[in-house]
């Protein structure tokens, strides 16, 4: 392992000559909630606010005499890619699914300038790599994979390095979020046993535990892309050899919903923006409050490349998974006065946030959707008790993903 390290510290000693460590700060809010000594990893604050900057830089400053470099990204990588092409001074070729929001796409030109060119080809994100790697093949240039790269995982080691270099003492835990696991391999490696790694990943993109319960990386038969930066469709052959014997309690999986409530909470209460990907680790902690109590902790916020124009999104859902709010249908009698006795039954607290007319079903009912929002999760038993007391027929479907897609 000297030689992992000696590696590191010379890739951190390169990183020093372009942008400086980033934070490592102690958090008191979630101290004093987890009854813990919980410190930040902010890797949102890197120039391109995420870690995949780190493995850019190892991986391409070890390519000495090549000028084109090749790389799929959605997001991240495609950002840490681009700006070390224009620090580098070297060509870089990105290709991105059509699908990509403008906001990456805008900041990816941004850091690169004129030393990238942007493609935009397929829907998927596998449709994207295939491309990349086919053009790549044909033009001559340096593939940069994401996180299957030993010099990458080498790179995105560093922020461990300088975890250990802050702190007088090593952290008794450290929480990491997984997608394709690089970032997650190298700082298992550096601290080899020294500290306790726990991980976690959507639940939408488990490709870890997939691969733990299967004994080796396999396909995922469908990702949820919502928690972009961590959702990846199989982890990485290199990052599962390091990784493969994680024990299944420090493996947390975390839907899509309670990473919402960490992003809202932690832009409402401490003003940090993180993107869903970097508010993993912070979630996570409540899944660990027995094992934390009284103990240091990191969490390494990888990224914080949030677009608020999915804050809506991300609000509705933090309401729904915390019990605050709730859709469903309503079979409202066609006659005078019954809308008026629906709303009479609503509480002080209850709040119309959707009404909408659908169809009418019969001729003496019709069909109304509504989206009810309030201030205490058990209003809502006192609301569906007065429903079913004063005779009116209604379908909960807040938790139907199907129906959700459609109307909510």
């Amino acid at each position: 392992m000297t030689g992992f390290h000696d590696r590191v510290r010379a890739a951190e000693a390169e990183m020093r000559k372009v942008f400086p460590p980033t934070p490592l700060l102690r958090n008191d809010h979630l101290s004093q909630r987890f009854d813990a000594d919980i410190w930040l990893k902010r890797e949102d604050l890197s120039p391109v606010r995420s870690y995949k900057l780190r493995g850019a830089l190892n991986a391409m400053r070890k390519q000495n005499g090549q000028d084109l470099f090749v790389c799929a990204s959605a997001g991240n990588h495609a950002q840490g890619v681009a700006f070390m092409c224009r620090q580098f001074g070297v060509r870089g070729v990105i290709f991105m699914p059509v699908t990509t929001p403008q906001q990456k796409i805008r900041k990816t030109r941004a850091f690169g300038g004129d030393h990238i060119e942007i493609n935009l080809v397929g829907d998927y994100f596998d449709h994207t790599l295939a491309e990349a790697q086919r053009w790549c093949a044909e033009h001559g240039g340096h593939f940069l994979a994401p996180f299957d790269d030993d010099d990458v995982i080498e790179g995105q080691a560093t922020l461990a390095l300088e975890i250990e270099r802050e702190l007088d003492a090593l952290p008794d835990f450290v929480v990491l979020p997984v997608g394709g696991g690089g970032m997650a391999a190298g700082v298992t490696l550096w601290f080899a046993g020294r500290t306790h790694p726990v991980y976690v990943e959507p639940r939408g993109g488990a490709s870890l535990r997939e691969a733990l319960n299967a004994g080796r990386p396999v396909p995922l038969e469908r990702v949820d892309t919502f928690v972009d930066g961590a959702a990846v469709g199989q982890i990485g052959e290199r990052p599962f050899s390091v990784l493969r014997d994680v024990a299944p309690a420090d493996s947390l999986v975390i839907s899509e919903d309670r990473v919402c409530a960490t992003i809202i909470e932690m832009l409402n209460v401490e003003g940090i923006v993180l993107e869903p990907a970097g508010a993993l680790s912070i979630e996570a902690l409540g899944d660990l409050t027995d094992r934390i109590r009284g103990k240091r902790v990191v969490c390494v916020t990888s990224g914080g490349n949030f677009d608020f124009e999915r804050l809506p999104e991300v609000k509705e859902r933090a309401q729904r998974y915390a019990g605050l709010k709730k859709y469903f249908i309503l079979r409202l009698p066609q006659r005078p006065g019954a809308l008026k006795d629906f709303l009479e039954i609503l509480g002080p607290e209850d709040d119309i946030a959707r009404f909408e007319y659908l169809k009418k079903s019969a001729r003496n009912f019709g069909s109304v959707l509504i989206g009810i929002e309030t201030d205490h999760p058990e209003n809502f038993r006192r609301l569906f008790d007065d429903l079913d007391a004063s005779g009116f027929v209604y379908t909960d479907i807040t938790n139907d993903e199907t129906l959700a897609q459609f109307v909510i």
